[in-house]
């Protein structure tokens, strides 16, 4: 080859090229690392919004439970009822025994999705957060 044909870069150029693609890469790392520790989040916070989705249904079938356990406790005595009077008795015994169940029941239920819904809007610190800091500064 001739020495027309060789193409030779600067030295001042090829050290800005350098310095470019060693910025580039870096940016670059950073915004993987940015993305780990988002998915990291997303894959935490999806875990304690099905805790609190498992405490929701945990609770709501420990009350269904009681519920069923207690209308199977009525039917039992009504079948041992002498007669209308204790019949009618026994059921505004239950009806009220079971109002104050379930209004107790909706307290506490209450509760647990409150604590839920607070656990999911809890913000998480994030473990990498000091690299997202280095991103966004290097980007300005």
């Amino acid at each position: 080859m001739s020495e027309e044909a060789r193409f030779e870069m600067p030295k001042e150029m090829r050290n800005m090229a350098e310095a470019s693609v060693q910025q580039a890469r870096k940016t670059f790392e950073k915004l993987l690392t940015g993305a780990e520790v988002a998915a990291d989040t997303m894959e935490q916070r999806g875990a304690t919004v099905r805790a609190g989705a498992k405490d929701i249904g945990a609770k709501a079938i420990a009350f269904a439970e009681t519920n069923v356990q207690s209308s199977l406790d009525y039917a039992q005595s009504l079948l041992h009822a002498k007669d209308l009077t204790e019949a009618m008795r026994l059921h505004g015994e239950f009806v009220q025994a079971q109002m104050r169940a379930l209004a107790e029941q909706a307290t506490e239920m209450g509760q647990v999705v409150s604590r839920a819904a607070m656990d999911a809007a809890k913000p998480k610190a994030l473990d990498g957060s000091a690299e997202l800091d280095d991103a966004n500064q290097t980007r300005t």
